[in-house]
């Protein structure tokens, strides 16, 4: 069977009635075609085959009517229930206390309470079902009803109110006409839909302010309280200028009745009860308060001071509140004012006292000064007149040292030789000390290279160490300083010997260490050690650890010229030491640059060798010293003219008609006069002599000069070695 002639999708009905037509059809061809066999019979099984086809069509069509039925009975139930559960859910929010709404996903309004927007009397009736959120806003923007704060517009409102709308949560409170609140609250449904709900928290503002007014009050007790026990007189002014408190020290402080104080009083009337009666200090005055006053809010806290009366000053402060307003501050400092009064006055008595005293001590300063310089000169003059009659003794000791040939007579002559060397020391110590004072002493920096120096030094010291049991040890080096080399030689010296006078046992070391830009020159030793109380005094004059020591040893003057030398030559001089294992000294000098060494050529003839058959003209103005220095020149084997001046040398020589071989004269002569002058006068009269200058001066202008003459100097008291050594070089022999 060709079932293209019903279409499935057709309904039941329509199908049915396509079969019966078909049937009918067939069935009508069938009774007009009866005279041929074949197809009627055809169309007999077509019609059976038709028949049965419709009666399954029906049956299947009635099943459908009946499931068709049934839908439609679940439908009616369904609609009943979904009716029914919005009745109740339209029951149920309208037993809600608060306002409520429903907006769904296109912001249209679905359902409402009556007791939303109820406060709204004007637009109440137009919330309903279908009302679009954002005219629902505009609406209520738009009510009388609606209490905006001040200085809010309907359209900035709406605009706020759209803005929080956007937000999955939003909770505000909104203010109604007549002093009722509603909170806002809205939340957003799973579906994007929105829920607002609007509470009547009227009650509870109320409360709330009341608890705040009552609060305020125990606020404004409490602070009245604290005013009242203030030492300060306090008052408060709002921000129209008008006392809002205040307490009764203000009163008491400014001189103004109980009754001129009462709430909302200008302060230009305060003002002006004061004003007259008050003198003002400083930069601030009268005029300059009532201005700041009206600056208002943007004004600088102000700080002045006044006068009432002849025996009261008030320091006021004044500063702006947050709110607009101002305090100020009365504080009562009479009291210190008048302290601050007589200690000016005690303090310009005392600076009368102390100008006098002043003047005074200024007085006995230069007293002390000039008795200082005094005693520095008298200890100079002194030590050079003493030099003199030393040089002598040296001289006529040096003398017999070759003539005496008793054993026991030369060794009582070393032993008075040795007492003169330690009266020397001290001679030269208390010259040093007395220069040093005084500030007399003349500095010659140059580069040394200290190598040359220690190894000297150690020519010096090394007999007594050994003597002593001593091991000396210097170490060898290679550096340059910048430095006197009179006074840095005399530091070393003065280190040295008290390593080995105060070492009984073990070893003095001196060595050098480089550090930045400085050479550190250290003099160690292995002796008893300094306790750390006397670090400060062992740089005292006349300050010796070892009290028994004899004054062979030295007077206490070694550390005490050491200490003032590093500080004029401004060489950091530090201590260490451990008592029981030994002392460091050291100082600090700074590096110089290397020059070439210059090598003394060697000594052609040996120490001793003879002078005979050579002039020396002796230029001496001490008759002692000229007599000494004339045995000691002629036991060496040199024709010897003293003489005690310039004058009696020329004229000694005019009349034997004969030229020196060589020239010693004192640098200090009479009336004035220099050896080295007396030497240049002898020099332009017969040529270039060789020369030797004996002085007791230790000024370096002097070797200055006579490095300037191509002069030997030597210094007072004369050391006879060092003199014939000088004389032998001198003249060649």
């Amino acid at each position: 069977m060709d079932t293209d002639l019903i279409d499935p999708r057709d309904p039941p009905e329509r199908q049915n009635a396509k079969l019966r037509t078909i049937v009918t059809t067939l069935m009508r061809r069938l009774e007009q075609s009866a005279d041929t066999p074949v197809a009627a019979y055809d169309l007999f099984q077509r019609s059976v085959t038709l028949e049965q086809e419709v009666r399954l069509r029906t049956r299947e069509l009635e099943r459908a009517l009946d499931l068709l039925n049934e839908s439609n009975t679940r439908l009616s139930q369904a609609r009943a229930e979904a009716e029914t559960a919005r009745t109740n859910l339209a029951n149920a929010i309208e037993t809600v206390q608060e306002g409520f709404a429903m907006f769904d996903a296109e912001d249209r309004m679905v359902l409402c309470n009556s007791r939303f927007g109820k406060h709204m009397r004007d637009i109440h009736h137009l919330f309903e079902p279908g009302l679009h959120f954002e005219e629902y806003v505009r609406l209520v923007a738009n009510s009388p009803y609606l209490s905006l704060p001040e200085g809010e517009t309907p359209e900035r409102w709406a605009a706020y109110r759209m803005a929080r709308h956007r937000d999955d949560r939003a909770v505000f409170n909104a203010r109604m006409a007549g002093s009722r609140w509603l909170q806002v609250s809205e939340q957003r449904t799973p579906d994007g839909g929105t829920v607002v709900l609007q509470t009547d928290i009227t009650d509870m503002i109320r409360l709330e302010r009341e608890e705040r007014e009552r609060l305020l009050d125990d606020q404004a007790r409490l602070v009245k309280a604290t005013l009242e026990h203030l030492d300060q007189g306090v008052c408060i002014f709002d921000e129209q200028n008008r006392l809002v408190g205040w307490n009764r020290r203000a009163g008491e402080l400014l001189n103004i009745t109980a009754t001129r104080f009462r709430l909302g009083t200008p302060f230009a009337t305060l003002y002006d009860l004061i004003r007259g009666r008050a003198r003002f200090s400083g930069r601030v005055g009268p005029d300059d308060v009532e201005a700041w006053a009206r600056q208002g809010a943007r004004a600088a806290p102000l700080s002045f001071e006044m006068e009432l009366g002849r025996m009261r000053t008030l320091t006021v402060f004044s500063q702006r509140l947050p709110d607009g307003g101002f305090v100020m501050s009365f504080s009562d400092v009479s009291a210190e004012r008048a302290a601050v009064k007589a200690i000016s006055e005690v303090n310009e008595t005392l600076e009368n006292r102390v100008a006098a005293r002043t003047l005074e001590l200024e007085d006995a300063l230069g007293e002390a000064e000039r008795a200082n310089a005094s005693k520095s000169r008298f200890v100079a003059a002194a030590s050079h007149d003493l030099l003199q009659p030393l040089s002598a003794a040296k001289l006529y000791i040096g003398a017999l040292e070759s003539e005496i040939a008793t054993p026991a007579l030369r060794e009582r002559l070393t032993k008075a030789g040795n007492a003169l060397v330690s009266v020397e020391r001290i001679l030269e110590a208390l010259l040093d000390i007395s220069k040093l004072d005084a500030g007399l002493a003349a500095l010659d920096v140059s580069t040394i290279h200290l190598d040359d120096m220690l190894s000297q030094l150690e020519d010096e010291i090394r007999p007594v160490a050994q003597h002593n049991g001593l091991d000396l040890r210097v170490v060898p080096t290679d550096a340059v300083v910048r430095s006197d080399h009179t006074y840095l030689r005399r530091i070393l010296q003065n280190l040295a010997w008290n390593a080995i006078r105060y070492t009984e046992t073990g070893k003095v070391l001196i060595g050098v260490r480089r550090r930045r830009g400085l050479v550190r020159i250290q003099v160690c030793d292995s002796g008893p050690g300094i306790p750390e109380d006397q670090h400060e005094k062992v740089f005292a004059e006349f300050h010796r650890l070892n009290a028994s020591a004899s004054p062979s040893d030295g007077m206490g003057l070694g550390l005490a010229i050491v200490e003032r030398a590093c500080r004029l030559l401004q060489h950091p001089l530090h201590l260490r030491s451990i008592v029981g294992k030994g002392t460091c000294f050291s100082l600090d000098v700074p590096l110089g640059t290397a020059l070439p060494r210059q090598v003394a050529p060697a000594a052609s003839i040996a120490r001793g060798a003879p002078l005979d058959h050579h002039i020396a003209v002796l230029i001496e103005n001490d008759a002692d010293v000229r007599a000494a220095l004339a045995i000691a020149l002629e036991a060496w084997g040199l024709d010897v003219l003293p003489c005690a001046g310039l004058a009696e040398a020329q004229a000694l020589l005019q009349e034997i008609d004969i030229g020196p071989d060589v020239i010693i004269a004192d640098y200090q002569l009479d009336d004035g006069a220099l050896g080295t002058g007396a030497i240049q006068a002898l020099r332009d009269a017969h040529g270039p002599v060789p020369a030797c200058v004996i002085s007791a001066e230790r000024n370096a202008d002097i070797a200055v000069l006579c490095a300037g003459m191509g002069v030997t100097l030597l210094r007072k008291p004369i050391d006879t070695d060092a003199l014939r050594a000088s004389l032998e070089t001198a003249l060649g022999v």
